[in-house]
C-alpha cells in the first residue's frame, strides 16, 4: 500500500498506509474512544474542520450503510485508524469503509500507532494536523500542519447548517431501543418545536418527533423574529462544530427568546445558551469525543454513561474542583442558573438550567447515535417543559 504521513503542529510525524481518497487534509486531531459507531462519527457535523482518530484498533468491520449516517454526507476533515477492514461482516452492510471514504473524498490514514497518538494528544492537547499521500517529505508537512487554520474564533456552523426552514416528520421508527414509555407518542396535542441547525443530526430531530413534536429546522442565522413568525411551543438548539463564540448572531439571537418559550440546548446548543445567560466559555486540552463518558445530575446524584463530541465547555465563576453536595448556584445576567450536571472526567460543565427560565441544556448527547441511552430521558423532560409552560 501506499506510504502516508500524519504531522502535527508541534513537529511530531507518524507514518502509515493511505486510507481513503489519495491527497492530503488538514484539521484539528482529535481521538474518540467509542468502540463503534464510525459512520455515525464520521457524518455528525459536530467534526466539521477535525481529523479524527478512531481509539479502537479495529475500524470498518461490518462497513456502512446510508440508515446509519446522521447527516447528508461525511463533515470529518480526515480519518485515523490503526487498521481499516477490508471486510464488511453485516447484512445490512451496503459499502466497505475504504470504498465509503473514498467515495467521499476523505483522506485517511491506518498503520500508525493510534495508541501513541492518543497518548501524545491527551499529553499536549488537541493541535492541528496534516494527513498526506502525495508529500513524502515531514519537514513540509509539518510546516503545512502549522499553517493550517485554528478552529478557535472560527463560525463553523455557517458551514454544515441547512440553506432553508423544513420540516422534519420522521421518528426512530424500527430501530428505536426499548426505552420504556415513548413519552408524548399518541397524545392528543403535538408540540410545535422550532429547531435550531447549527449541525444537527439526525437522530436528534428523529427523537424529538418520538416524543411527540412537529419539528421545523431552521438555519443557524434563524433571527429571533423569524423564529416567533413560526409560532413554536419550544425552541431547540441543537449541536455544532466549532467554538460558541464565532456564531454571535445565534447567542444575540438566545438573549432575546429566553423567558418567551421553552428552551432545550445540546453540545454546541448548550454553549450558545451560556453564553446568552452572561457565563463563558473556554476551549478544553483535547476536548471530549466518545460514547463512554460517565456524567453525574446533581439533582438525583445518578449516573449517566454518555456520548459526547464537544472541543469547548462553559465556564463557571469558580472552579469546581469536587463533587459539590447540591448543584451549585451562578448569579448571571439573566437571573440565577443551576449547574444540573458534572464530568466525573475532569469535572467540567455538562448541564445547566436557569431558575427564572425554562431554560435547560447539556453539553452531552442523549439521542447517543452511537452511544448508550441512559439520557434519553431529557427529550421527555422537554415535552415536560411545554406542558407545564403551556398549562
Amino acid at each position: 500500500m501506499k506510504k502516508a504521513l500524519l504531522a502535527l503542529a508541534d513537529g511530531t510525524v507518524f507514518e502509515g498506509r493511505a486510507l481513503g481518497y489519495e491527497g492530503e487534509t488538514v484539521g484539528e486531531v482529535v481521538f474518540n474512544t467509542a468502540m463503534s459507531g464510525y459512520q455515525e462519527v464520521l457524518t455528525d457535523p459536530s467534526y466539521k474542520g477535525q481529523i479524527v482518530t478512531m481509539t479502537c484498533p479495529h475500524i470498518g468491520n461490518y462497513g456502512t450503510t446510508s440508515e446509519d449516517a446522521e447527516s447528508r454526507r461525511i463533515w470529518a476533515e480526515g480519518f485515523i485508524v490503526k487498521e481499516a477492514s477490508r471486510l464488511a461482516s453485516n447484512w445490512r452492510s451496503r459499502q466497505q469503509l475504504q470504498e465509503y471514504l473514498h467515495g467521499a473524498q476523505i483522506v485517511g490514514i491506518e498503520g500508525l500507532d493510534t495508541r501513541a497518538l492518543t497518548r501524545h494528544l491527551r499529553e499536549h492537547g488537541s493541535q492541528q494536523g496534516l494527513i498526506t499521500h502525495i508529500d513524502g517529505d515531514p519537514s513540509r508537512a509539518v510546516a503545512k500542519a502549522q499553517a493550517a487554520p485554528s478552529i478557535i474564533g472560527r463560525d463553523l456552523a455557517a458551514a454544515v447548517t441547512c440553506k432553508e426552514t423544513y420540516r422534519w416528520t420522521e421518528g426512530t421508527g424500527e430501530w428505536t431501543p426499548s426505552l420504556g414509555e415513548r413519552i408524548g407518542v399518541g397524545t392528543t396535542r403535538r408540540w410545535h418545536v422550532v429547531a435550531y441547525d447549527f449541525g444537527v443530526k439526525a437522530n436528534i430531530l428523529r427523537r424529538l418527533v418520538d416524543v411527540g413534536c412537529d419539528v421545523t429546522v431552521v438555519p443557524a442565522s434563524a433571527t429571533s423574529m423569524e423564529v416567533e413568525a413560526l409560532k413554536p411551543d419550544g425552541i431547540f438548539l441543537s449541536n455544532g462544530p466549532g467554538d460558541p463564540e464565532g456564531v454571535p448572531y445565534a447567542i444575540e439571537a438566545m438573549r432575546q427568546l429566553i423567558g418567551r418559550h421553552p428552551i432545550f440546548g445540546i453540545c454546541l446548543g448548550h454553549q450558545i445558551l451560556g453564553l446568552a445567560m452572561g457565563l463563558d466559555t473556554y476551549k478544553l486540552k483535547f476536548g471530549h469525543h466518545g460514547a463512554n463518558h460517565p456524567v453525574m445530575d446533581l439533582r438525583t446524584r445518578k449516573v449517566e454513561i454518555t456520548s459526547q463530541n464537544h472541543n469547548f465547555a462553559v465556564k463557571v465563576a469558580s472552579s469546581i474542583t469536587a463533587i459539590p453536595d447540591r448543584p451549585p448556584v451562578v448569579e448571571t445576567s439573566f437571573g440565577q442558573v443551576l449547574v444540573t450536571h458534572l464530568s466525573l472526567n475532569d469535572h467540567s460543565v455538562e448541564g445547566l438550567a436557569s431558575v427564572d427560565h425554562p431554560v435547560f441544556s447539556v453539553q452531552y448527547h442523549p439521542e447517543a447515535s452511537p452511544g448508550p441511552h441512559d439520557s434519553a430521558y431529557l427529550f421527555s423532560a422537554f415535552i415536560q417543559l411545554m406542558e407545564k409552560q403551556h398549562a
